[in-house]
């Protein structure tokens, strides 16, 4: 059996991790865009704050590609599949015959038509290991940084380069920070926090033109900035699978199993549409755990398995400068909601099951919440008033916790 994965990251993992569940014997060749070992890239803004290197980034040791019989074709791009001669056609004029193939090519990053954009010399995307060493070589010396978008990528850069630039400013159209992940008030305390760092905001107001070394804003302002930060957001990488006659809306429309319209293709990761487990509606979750769980079920698959994953969901585990947030679900419903200080807690529920939550500052035991939603636990099967104070097992009845500690009921 030959097998080519397209992408390299944690849904190629995941892949090639499932297909040696099933199969010892067959050929892997893995095409990837980036020159680099497997890496977390969720990593990349602790590069550039020190925390990390690039060893330790490493998603996989050092011998992943010879232990699991893989060929790793680096610093090649996939230009064309051909789902009827079954080949993936690269950059460099090879073509790869496959039997099966996987689709990770995951997002690339969203860059807005900016008037005078092309004319700004030092401009980058954060997004990649590459990205964070050329944003590194610039900030070499502090210098006064413009970072366009203040959703998670546009934070995190902000935050590993906060030693690094002599200021930072975020623009961004939206009237608060994150606003795909927190609601009102939670966004304005992870402002706050931010702010005392010396990120400065300027919110619902977005770039009009960049002119020399400086943005002008559609309100009137004048920013002056040495270097660009574009992290406006992130695209599902769909053209190669478009192109073939895949099926795509937002992101590659893949079954539970991995499978996409083309047979013999599949797709996991960033790049696919899930259904979402909370609310039942097709769409991008553009999530690491999701991403690796969708390739080993479709690398299950491949190998002729019954993998599959049916509980995705929206979750997001996230810390800036100390202050810790985590995520998860849909925010319908009633809602439970507790502030102490810099913790802050919202849980919302209805129809007898939990749909999601927002923690700030305190999110010990958040496992129990995101467990809670992923299993569809009926609330009155437990002491939900407990649970909403304080998640622990306890609340849970004692047949509950017996098959929760591996035990019996």
């Amino acid at each position: 059996m030959e097998y080519v994965i397209i992408g390299n990251s944690a849904a190629a993992v995941g892949c090639v991790e499932g297909i040696r569940q099933r199969d010892a014997a067959g050929h892997i060749t893995i095409v990837s865009q980036e020159a680099f070992h497997t890496y977390s890239r969720p990593l990349i803004s602790y590069l550039l704050l020190g925390k990390t290197d690039e060893q330790r980034m490493k998603y996989r040791p050092d011998d992943f590609y010879e232990k699991n019989g893989c060929t790793l074709l680096s610093g090649r791009r996939a230009v064309r599949v051909d789902g009827t001669a079954h080949r993936v056609e690269l950059d460099d004029g090879t073509a790869l015959p496959y039997d099966k193939l996987l689709a990770a090519t995951g997002s690339v990053p969203f860059v807005p038509p900016m008037e005078g954009l092309e004319q700004v010399k030092e401009r980058f995307t954060f997004y990649t290991l590459a990205d964070a060493r050329a944003l590194a070589a610039a900030l070499e010396k502090p210098r006064r940084v413009l970072i366009v978008g203040a959703g998670l990528i546009g934070l995190k850069c902000a935050e590993g380069i906060l030693a690094r630039a002599s200021s930072i400013t975020v623009v961004d159209l939206a009237d608060r920070i994150l606003p795909s992940i927190l609601d009102e008030e939670g966004a304005a305390l992870v402002q706050r926090h931010l702010e005392a760092q010396g990120v400065r905001f300027i919110l619902g107001d977005s770039v009009a033109r960049f002119d020399g070394d400086g943005a002008r804003l559609k309100g009137g302002q004048t920013i002056p900035f040495d270097v660009l930060v574009t992290a406006v957001g992130v695209r599902p990488n769909v053209s190669l699978l478009k192109e073939a006659g895949a099926q795509v809306q937002r992101g590659v429309i893949t079954d539970v199993h991995g499978r996409t319209s083309l047979p013999e293709v599949y797709a996991a990761g960033d790049c696919t549409q899930s259904v979402d487990t909370v609310t039942g509606e097709s769409r991008v979750l553009a999530l690491l755990p999701n991403a690796y769980m969708q390739g080993e079920a479709a690398g299950i698959s491949m190998a002729g398995g019954e993998g599959g994953v049916d509980r995705a969901m929206a979750l997001n585990a996230i810390g800036f400068c100390g202050l810790h947030l985590m995520t998860a679900g849909v925010y319908d419903g009633e809602v439970y909601e507790k502030k102490d200080g810099s913790s802050y807690k919202k849980l919302f529920y209805a129809d007898n099951r939990l749909k999601g939550y927002i923690l700030i500052g305190d999110v010990q035991r958040a496992g129990i919440y995101t467990a809670l939603i992923r299993d569809k636990t009926p609330l009155d099967s437990l002491d939900f008033e407990l649970i909403c104070e304080k998640p622990q097992l306890m609340a849970f009845t004692r047949a509950e916790r017996a098959k929760k500690l591996g035990g019996e009921a």
